[in-house]
């Protein structure tokens, strides 16, 4: 028999019988949304790396958290939906705009291209794993932030590199495993009613810039010690 005769069922892949159909079109709403940040994000670094307009880095970091905080603070309803989409989408573009600050072009590019992997590896683990399987990593992710501070504010007195890249590393490992655990909280939180979809994700975002920096702390790092070498 021919395996390559066989007809191959895609949208298996797709189906989720894990989660009731509310729930995927709320995610289908969060990842959407999750897009859309993205798309700003790029143009907020557009706007920084090519452009060199509105380069104030501490005015960017005030303002990204006055958007958040805005958000936090204004109800979801479906009369302020568009407004905290617009909210969301402002604070997207300055998340966007500061984070190309740590690095230049070509290593921007590969830092998004493996963030984009690890997270779409990631997301895809919680999506076809058992329901709140990975639940059970909420205290140990509480613990390894706990250690990651520890260890900033240690590294103030030391400067040690190797602490430094230590952290970096450890860090990535950690905002891995919160892109599983908010994964399936959020399913979680939406089989109970909460469909805040914007706030969700909003998570989701926070754990995919995070991980986009550290990756490209990284890389920077490695980069630097290639020429170094050379």
């Amino acid at each position: 028999m021919n395996v390559f005769d066989r007809n191959i069922n895609f949208d298996a892949l797709f189906k989720f019988s894990q989660i009731t159909r509310s729930t995927q079109e709320h995610l289908k709403r969060v990842y959407a949304s999750l897009a859309v940040c993205m798309m700003v994000a790029a143009a907020g670094s557009y706007v920084h790396v090519v452009t060199r307009l509105l380069q104030g880095g501490l005015l960017s970091a005030l303002g990204s958290l006055a958007m958040m905080m805005w958000l936090a603070t204004t109800p979801h309803s479906s009369e302020t939906e568009r407004k905290r989409l617009a909210i969301l989408a402002g604070f997207a573009f300055l998340t966007g705009k500061l984070m190309t600050r740590l690095s230049g072009p070509r290593i921007i590019v590969t830092a998004f291209m493996g963030t984009s992997v690890i997270f779409i590896c990631f997301t895809l683990s919680a999506l076809y794993a058992q329901r709140r399987s990975y639940l059970f990593l909420g205290g140990t992710l509480m613990s390894g932030l706990s250690l990651l501070l520890f260890m900033s504010l240690l590294n103030v007195f030391l400067g040690s590199v190797m602490l430094f890249k230590a952290h970096m590393y450890l860090g990535l490992l950690v905002m891995c495993g919160f892109v599983l655990f908010d994964t399936q909280l959020i399913i979680e939180k939406a089989e109970h009613g909460d469909k805040d979809y914007v706030w969700h994700c909003v998570d989701l975002f926070l754990d995919f810039i995070t991980i986009f920096r550290k990756l490209m702390v990284i890389l920077a790092m490695n980069d630097k010690k290639k020429k170094d070498r050379k």
